[in-house]
């Protein structure tokens, strides 16, 4: 079983930026590619970023185009998403999740991840 809980969500105004962070519970973290997805309100759950396990693999949402970067410190049990050049787009509830399984690459459906934190909330002004 993996917890998630994820922090750092809020209000930026537009451009500015922020650092969603994601602390896991158990042992085997390190093992498990993660991902942020988000959903805004009357939108459907996107995918935003997903990273292997090891870190070496890391795909985006075509939305991102070289704004957000993810990253992850396995000895911390911690998964992080930065977010350069915020726009009131961004907006939404940002998901930490992570897929109960071994594996190197990254996922970009919702459906392969097994475990979900409660969200953050992210708000962009104009």
């Amino acid at each position: 079983q993996v917890q998630l809980v994820e922090s750092g969500g809020g209000l930026v105004q537009a451009g500015g930026s922020l650092r969603l962070s994601c602390a896991a519970s158990g042992r085997t973290f390190s093992r498990y590619p993660m991902g942020w997805f988000r959903q805004a309100p009357g939108k459907e759950r996107e995918f935003v970023a997903g990273i292997g396990a090891s870190g070496g693999n890391t795909g985006y949402g075509d939305f991102v185009k070289g704004r957000f970067t993810i990253s992850r410190d396995n000895a911390k049990n911690t998964v992080y998403l930065q977010m350069n050049s915020l726009k009131p787009e961004d907006t939404a509830i940002y998901y930490c999740a992570a897929v109960g399984r071994d594996s190197g690459g990254y996922y970009r459906f919702s459906g392969s991840y097994h475990y979900w934190g409660q969200g953050t909330q992210v708000t962009v002004s104009s």
